[in-house]
């Protein structure tokens, strides 16, 4: 008995088994039909797209489709390179000239002069020579300013144009004050150049330089800028002057000092080469006389053949702090009387000597404007008022001024 239900018990066991089967079966089968019911439509109800690439397949070679050719054109010219100094100088250029100055027998000529020995006959055992130094065309009649230094001690005088060709000169007129001269030459010439305005000019303005240094570099230019405007270097030295550190030596005396609009702002007049403060070399100490006084200048001499002056009859020291200190002066600018000339227009409006002018018709007078400065600014028989110091107290004295000896 007990054996048969034993029996009776692992039959049921198996057959609950099989059964648990078959249900576990049966129910996986309807989830896994159940999913993919559900993706399948849900991929029917999205666009077609192409399968993607698998990432290790090359992607597929376009086929080329024909194409029209451009039309052939031509490369783009170059832009040309050029600079304001490029085109000023290249428009300036042809009015500047080498002036050859054939010196007189027994004449040196200025140490300023750019020198030209040239053993040519003079008369019978003897031989000429030449100097040079550069100038400026400033008229279509054929005018040329250069230096007073230039022509001095000339039996003869030619100009070398920008090209080359040679021309014979004359001289109209020399002013030594200001040391400007004017030249001509006859028939057409290949370039002008206008005067500007120098009393516009700015420290630190660029400016030009055109001339023929030495005599044998026929129209070098040099750049530089304005340094200081109304420069006095003392002894006979033009007053007023520009103070450029542009490149200037011999040779580039009379030539002009340009600025950027292509105007003449400046007649070249010297250098400093030595300084007076021992064996220290010198560069860049330039000086140039200002378009407005060689305009003023050259107008005369082309008019009379020279320039008349006024005169006030005295001698003079400009006084800055330097004067001022040596001498115990009561004023750090003005014009220090030394000396005043018998019977001349100063004496006889009462000027003294040891008496300090500090302005002229209302304008002060330093070391950036001289008294000489002042005066030329006048002609023969004006009356000018001048504020004098004397022993302390305020003077007005009216002058009239007379005519400066040649």
């Amino acid at each position: 008995m007990e054996r048969g239900t034993r029996y009776a018990l692992i039959f049921g066991m198996v057959v609950t088994l099989v059964i648990g089967a078959l249900i576990g079966a049966l129910a996986g089968g309807g989830v896994a039909w159940y999913v993919t019911q559900q993706q399948i439509e849900r991929i029917a109800a999205q666009p077609s797209s192409p399968a993607p690439i698998p990432a290790l397949m090359p992607a597929p070679t376009a086929i080329p489709q024909p194409t029209v050719a451009p039309a052939p054109t031509e490369a783009p010219a170059a832009p040309a390179t050029s600079s304001p100094v490029v085109e000023v100088v290249q428009r300036v250029s042809p009015a500047v000239v080498t002036v050859v100055n054939t010196l007189a027998s027994g004449s040196q000529g200025s140490p300023l002069l750019g020198d030209l020995p040239f053993p040519l006959p003079d008369q019978p055992g003897g031989s000429v020579r030449r100097g040079s130094g550069s100038g400026v065309i400033i008229s279509q009649d054929g005018y040329i300013l250069t230096n007073n230094h230039v022509i001095e001690g000339h039996r003869s005088l030619s100009v070398i144009f920008y090209d080359g060709s040679r021309r014979d000169a004359r001289l109209v007129g020399a002013d030594p004050l200001m040391d400007l001269a004017v030249v001509k030459v006859d028939g057409p010439v290949p370039g002008v150049a206008a005067l500007g305005d120098s009393d516009a000019l700015q420290p630190g303005e660029t400016v030009i330089a055109i001339g023929s240094p030495l005599g044998d570099f026929r129209n070098t230019v040099t750049v530089g800028v304005v340094s200081a405007l109304n420069r006095s270097l003392g002894a006979n030295a033009p007053e007023g002057l520009i103070q450029t550190d542009a490149a200037i030596n011999s040779g580039n005396s009379g030539g002009p000092l340009i600025n950027l609009r292509g105007e003449v702002v400046g007649i070249n007049t010297l250098v400093v080469r030595g300084s007076g403060l021992g064996s220290a070399p010198v560069e860049g100490l330039g000086f140039a006389v200002p378009s407005s006084i060689a305009k003023r200048v050259s107008e005369q001499l082309i008019a009379n053949g020279k320039v008349v002056y006024p005169f006030l009859g005295v001698r003079f020291g400009t006084i800055d702090a330097m004067l001022a200190l040596d001498n115990n002066l009561p004023v750090n600018a003005g014009a220090l009387i030394a000396a005043v000339e018998q019977g001349g227009p100063a004496a006889r409006a009462g000027l003294r000597s040891g008496d300090i002018v500090t302005k002229l018709n209302g304008k002060p007078i330093g070391p950036g404007q001289s008294l000489r400065a002042l005066l030329l600014e006048y002609k023969p028989g004006d009356v000018v008022t001048l504020e004098v110091l004397r022993d302390g107290q305020q003077l007005s004295l009216d002058v009239t001024l007379g005519v400066r000896p040649d």
